[in-house]
């Protein structure tokens, strides 16, 4: 069964009127064969026009029907966007037209989120907004960065080759946040598991054993007691610390999101964390490597690129720092200077930005940096995860055995009683 590819406009769009919809259809071809599909139009009317020029005479156009719980499809990540520019550049550099690259990625595509923002990109374009434009109308997939390489490279008519760019710097820096998520997730998941396992103790299989130990009126130890206290104050107030914690998980989620100073407070103290700091530090550096060197090599301005790339480093104390450097570039200051004047940045990365400043390969050395941390990222990684499982373990056994040990104490008394 075929289907039919998205209308194609012929005439300049209105853009008042250029928003684009979902539309299902069914029609029969010159064979009499039914075909079905689906189309991105502005209307019915126009759909049915642009299927019975392919040859297919419709017999049902209809909007397409929404999902009974919120929008089709899931979000659009991060790793969409990477591989949406791997197959531009791809395409593109095997001759496609950016319009007919994006008719065939929309056409491609699984998520209809992203298949519906990628034909509003193709309509945009057709009605002759530059790819920069299409895309500048969808800021939270496209962030700053993105939006200025490709306004660079379109200037400069290489805009397949910096569409290659992105693709590899999204995919490396995808790969360092897997990294680092890979790091953080699996102790804190682990934790979260052992303190949820408490609780089930305290509030279900403590109780249990006070029932018994009154039966046999047998005098608790004082770590039996303590553990039974506890446990009283969880069936009483179980409930309340529970709303307590989701409460105070929202508060800091809301007041993190809106307060610049508690933000870099949360930043500069976790860069501080043994272990742990010494990754995001390194993650932080690897992250403003690639992107200067990125921005730079295509074109855009250096006082202009750190400041796209401040914001791309993840972390406040570094965005601060970024900030700061390109002040001080936009008054004359060597890149060098400025990264030792925030005495943020360590010697080895100081020295070879000198070095590409001097020899005019600044975008050069910038990659060879963040190569470098991107490794040490995966080492203290790997290193972390094989330091961290003993210690988990040891954690969750001493925790629970604790529990156990408490309530079995006074098992030894029990024969003075009977």
């Amino acid at each position: 069964m075929a289907v039919s590819r998205s209308a194609m406009k012929t005439g300049p769009v209105d853009r008042a009127t250029s928003q684009m919809q979902p539309f299902v259809w069914e029609g029969k071809d010159k064979r009499g064969t039914v075909m079905k599909g689906e189309d991105l139009a502005k209307n019915a009317n126009l759909l049915k026009a642009e299927l019975r020029r392919k040859g297919i005479t419709p017999t049902e156009v209809k909007p397409k029907p929404k999902p009974l719980f919120g929008a089709a499809g899931a979000k659009i990540s991060a790793k969409d966007i990477a591989f949406f520019s791997r197959q531009m550049a791809t395409m593109m550099k095997s001759g496609v037209p950016i319009v007919g690259s994006l008719e065939i990625i929309g056409e491609g595509h699984r998520n209809p989120r992203m298949k519906k923002m990628v034909g509003q990109i193709r309509a945009d374009i057709e009605g002759g907004s530059s790819l920069y434009e299409a895309i500048s109308k969808h800021p939270i997939q496209f962030d700053d960065l993105y939006r200025n390489l490709v306004r660079a490279g379109e200037g400069a008519g290489v805009l397949e080759t910096v569409l290659d760019t992105i693709a590899n710097y999204k995919e490396n820096i995808e790969a360092l946040k897997g990294k680092i998520k890979k790091a953080l997730f699996y102790p804190a998941m682990v934790i979260f598991v052992s303190i949820v396992v408490t609780a089930l103790l305290m509030i279900w299989v403590i109780p249990q054993f006070e029932v018994v130990f009154k039966d046999f009126g047998a005098d608790l130890p004082a770590f039996t007691k303590f553990l039974v206290m506890c446990s009283d104050f969880m069936v009483a107030y179980g409930v309340w610390l529970l709303m307590m914690a989701i409460a105070a998980v929202i508060g800091f989620i809301f007041a993190y999101k809106r307060s610049a100073g508690l933000r870099h407070f949360i930043d500069r103290v976790s860069l501080k964390i043994p272990v742990i700091g010494g990754i995001l530090n390194n993650s932080a550096i690897a992250r403003f490597a690639r992107t200067t060197a990125v921005t730079f090599k295509a074109g855009v301005p250096l006082v202009e690129a750190l400041g796209i790339v401040a914001g791309a480093t993840g972390n406040n104390v570094y965005e601060n720092a970024v900030l700061r450097m390109r002040d001080d570039v936009s008054v004359g200051y060597p890149v060098n200077m400025a990264m030792k004047q925030v005495n943020l940045f360590p010697h080895m990365v100081i020295q070879m930005t000198a070095i590409g400043e001097e020899a005019g390969a600044l975008d050069e050395m910038l990659y060879k940096v963040a190569e470098y941390y991107e490794q040490e990222v995966n080492n203290a990684v790997d290193a972390l995860s094989s330091l961290i499982e003993p210690m988990i373990m040891v954690f969750i056994g001493g925790l629970v055995g604790s529990i156990v040990i408490g309530m079995y104490l006074p098992i030894f008394k029990l024969a003075s009683v009977v």
